[in-house]
């Protein structure tokens, strides 16, 4: 992208979160303070309705509002979590030192929901992606949130709620946040593309909510992509910005489904690249080392760089392509669960 990301540019405010009843489940968490289990698919608007709420309830959100990506956070060394400037506050360096990345990580959390609020009566953090966090992990969690309920806001989106332990999802009021629908969709598109001044038609913001399907954060890309490659948002100028980029969303998806241990899924998603798209096997190692760099951080991408390399050496070599990247799906959804 070429400027500031529309996903941010036009963030929603509560008002414009797409789907009614989370908006007023959201709502009601201003008028009577709560944790909150945010879930919802993947582009959905969890993170982007808990940012709306904390505009809502905070005077100095910036302060009031401080995000955890559970995902990230893991993959981080002690190193890097010590000169994080989030938490570096909460580290000297003899906790640095004698600490386990466990240990620090739940110290750094006791720490974030011990601080007074810089306004107000309270904060909120928010642990995004929460589905990667460890059972250890959550009790932990667990205990932080019975202690800090007074001063401290938990919301904890996931898009699976059946990671969590019990404990945690008693002490948290369910917001369920489904896929836009089509409409909905192009209702948030409309918003977007008339606040930035962008030519459009409607058959053109009819596409790309269909080719985003419930992806929200997919349709307001796509749109952006659209208005930056053609300098309008039509229908012919969607169809071609958007083919462009299918393969990388047969990998997303293809990496989705190994990630949750549906290799059956991913397989079928590789056998369309490879059979009936045409892309060559090193076409597609190329674009799932791509795709693995914009999800993955720190040890897990140079274990799937340093796979991909053995497996760019068979394909070299004339075996069958399907079998080398199968494997390498299956490494990868080892890899992403933390059981490799």
């Amino acid at each position: 992208m070429k400027g500031p990301l529309w996903t941010e540019t036009y963030a929603p405010a509560l008002d414009d979160v797409p789907q009614p009843q989370a908006r007023e489940h959201l709502r009601g968490a201003i008028e009577e303070p709560m944790n909150l289990l945010v879930h919802g698919p993947k582009g959905a608007g969890k993170t982007a309705g808990v940012r709306a709420l904390a505009q809502e309830v905070h005077e100095n959100p910036d302060a009031d509002l401080i995000e955890i990506n559970v995902a990230d956070v893991f993959d981080m060394t002690k190193k890097e979590i010590s000169n994080d400037p989030r938490f570096s506050p909460f580290i000297d360096s003899k906790r640095r030192r004698e600490s386990s990345k466990a240990d620090l990580i739940n110290h750094v959390l006791k720490e974030s929901a011990s601080y007074t609020p810089m306004s107000g009566s309270y904060k909120t953090i928010l642990l995004d992606n929460a589905e990667g966090m460890r059972e250890d992990f959550q009790q932990a969690l667990r205990r932080v949130m019975e202690q800090y309920y007074e001063a401290t806001q938990f919301v904890i989106a996931t898009r699976q709620p059946s990671q969590l332990i019990p404990p945690i999802r008693s002490r948290c009021f369910p917001v369920v946040m489904r896929a836009p629908t089509h409409e909905e969709t192009v209702g948030a598109l409309e918003r977007i593309v008339e606040a930035e001044g962008v030519e459009y038609d409607d058959d053109g913001l009819e596409y790309v909510a269909g080719y985003a399907d419930g992806d929200l954060r997919k349709a307001v890309l796509g749109a952006q992509t659209t208005h930056e490659q053609h300098g309008a948002v039509t229908m012919q100028n969607s169809y071609e910005s958007l083919n462009e980029v299918e393969a990388d969303d047969a990998v997303e998806k293809m990496l989705d489904a190994a990630e949750e241990g549906e290799f059956t899924d991913a397989r079928s998603t590789l056998d369309d690249l490879l059979v009936d798209e045409g892309h060559s096997g090193s076409d597609v190692l190329d674009d799932i080392l791509a795709v693995s760099r914009s999800r993955y951080s720190g040890e897990r991408v140079a274990r799937i760089h340093a796979l991909a390399g053995e497996i760019d050496a068979d394909l070299v070599e004339g075996t069958s392509d399907r079998i080398h990247l199968s494997h390498l799906l299956a490494e990868i959804g080892e890899i992403a669960a933390g059981r490799a």
